[in-house]
């Protein structure tokens, strides 16, 4: 039932605050009552004692049943008029006196006759108990008269010497009861009305969270399926829209990925075609050159030879390919900057020569932090495909130096550079224009800068190629100002 976000934010909007406001409302509604009720009792309480104080004990329980016939005797009437003037004067229902034993003496307002029993002596026990011990009280509980009000009771004692010869009893209304009875019936309202605003504050808080979520929700189940072309919607709130975008850039990622497979996979079938295509034409001529009368052995070992030639391309395809392909395990371990352009221009060194060109190395000295090994490989690309395009006699510059942003490398030569339209292209896998080339190279070198949280840019106009690279500083380094 709470299996949405939507559910829950409303259970958890709405089950706090109905349980926190039914408890507020319902402890305010019996503090107030009981507070007013024993407010109430007090007042009630107060005017049986003041009445109690201005009657005469012995002319009011001298009183019999005789008394009240007729139109009753003068004491009856004296008394019946003063206790009518206090009624009246306080507002009170009704104003009983009786004795200890709960005879009614006089009942005004009511319907007890004089020497009939109090019914409430049985009602109201232990209060009048403390009112016969010469203390004020009043009735625990509220009761229902005849015309459907509420009323309470207020007992004082009648002393005469200090004795208690009876009480006094004075019925009021309690018609606050019904202005709080009101106010709670208000408050019960009021209570519901906050519940529907917070129901539809939660609904829209839950439209808004969930909304979002649902669409993430999505973009998740579509890449998981293989659509990488789809883009993940930005959202606003800042922390789901962090969760966007960093799931965007993982469909980008992906979807980059994807697409060099599929590019990878295609130029590695077509790289392999054409090897493969000469391995099998020059084993076939191989085969009818030892299946002739008068093999030739030298034919035969030059058609081994150009097997071989093809299967070491083959391989290299292969190797480049696998390079490519694995994620690289970096080393970080720190290095001089010199061993590595140093040690690239040596694996270079006898090929330059041979192609009459120059190498030449400026280092400036620096502590790196990387695979020093996976850095060589890298910038050995970066040499080889400056000296392969260098006219004999030029120079090809292999310089380093810190900057701000890292140490900067430079591999420069003075071929004939690179086309604009080809300059946008070098760095995807498979792209090339050399006969024999794999078409990884300069992709894979760029990939391990990348992997050490470096750069691999290029530079090129007719006689000036510049290859740019930058590699970390080692921690604990000076890094220039």
């Amino acid at each position: 039932m709470l299996d949405s976000l939507r559910a829950r934010l409303l259970a958890a909007f709405l089950l706090p605050t109905l349980a926190l406001l039914a408890v507020a409302g319902f402890l305010g509604y019996r503090s107030s009552r009981d507070l007013l009720e024993e407010e109430l009792g007090r007042a009630l309480s107060g005017q049986a004692a003041a009445i109690a104080a201005q009657l005469s004990a012995e002319r009011l329980f001298a009183l019999t049943p005789e008394d009240a016939t007729g139109e009753g005797s003068r004491t009856y009437r004296s008394l019946t008029r003063q206790l009518g003037d206090e009624q009246a004067a306080i507002g009170a229902r009704r104003v009983v006196t009786f004795d200890t034993s709960g005879v009614v003496g006089l009942d005004v307002g009511g319907t007890l006759p004089l020497g009939a029993e109090m019914p409430e002596l049985a009602r109201d026990r232990l209060e009048l108990s403390q009112v016969f011990r010469g203390q004020r009280a009043s009735s625990q509980v509220l009761f229902e008269g005849t015309d459907g009000r509420l009323y309470k009771t207020g007992y004082a004692p009648i002393v005469r010497d200090g004795a208690v010869l009876g009480a006094v009893a004075v019925e009021g209304s309690a018609e606050f009861f019904g202005p709080l009875r009101q106010l709670f019936q208000a408050y019960a309202a009021l209570l519901g009305l906050t519940l529907l605003v917070l129901a539809a504050s939660a609904v829209l808080s839950g439209r808004a969270l969930a909304g979002p979520l649902e669409q993430l929700v999505q973009g998740a189940l579509r890449i998981s399926k293989g659509d990488l072309t789809t883009p993940v919607q930005p959202q606003p709130t800042r922390e789901i829209g962090i969760l966007a975008r960093e799931l965007e850039a993982m469909r980008i990622a992906l979807d980059s990925r994807d697409r060099q497979l599929k590019m990878m996979l295609g130029g590695i079938a077509h790289e392999v075609k054409n090897p493969l295509g000469g391995i099998e034409l020059f084993a076939g001529l191989l085969a009818e050159e030892l299946g002739g009368p008068t093999p030739d052995a030298a034919e035969a070992r030059e058609h081994v030879r150009k097997v071989q030639r093809e299967l070491d391309y083959l391989k290299r395809i292969v190797d480049d390919f696998l390079s490519f392909a694995r994620e690289q395990k970096v080393a970080t371990l720190p290095f001089a900057a010199r061993a590595l352009l140093q040690g690239a221009a040596d694996v270079l060194a006898a090929e330059a020569q041979a192609r009459g060109v120059r190498l030449e190395v400026r280092v400036d000295d620096a502590t790196l932090q990387g695979d020093v090994s996976l850095l060589t490989s890298a910038l050995v690309n970066l040499v080889k495909n400056a000296v392969q395009a260098s006219p004999s006699g030029q120079a090809v510059r292999v310089t380093g130096q810190p900057t701000p942003a890292g140490y900067a490398i430079e591999v420069e030569d003075a071929g004939p550079g690179i086309a604009p339209e080809v300059q946008t292209r070098i760095f995807e896998p498979f792209f090339t224009t050399r006969e024999q080339g794999t078409g990884l190279g300069l992709p894979l070198a760029r990939k391990l800068f990348e992997a050490h949280h470096g750069t691999l840019s290029v530079e090129s106009s007719p006689g000036r190629t510049v290859f740019r690279a930058t590699c970390p500083f080692a921690k604990d380094a000076p890094k220039p100002g």
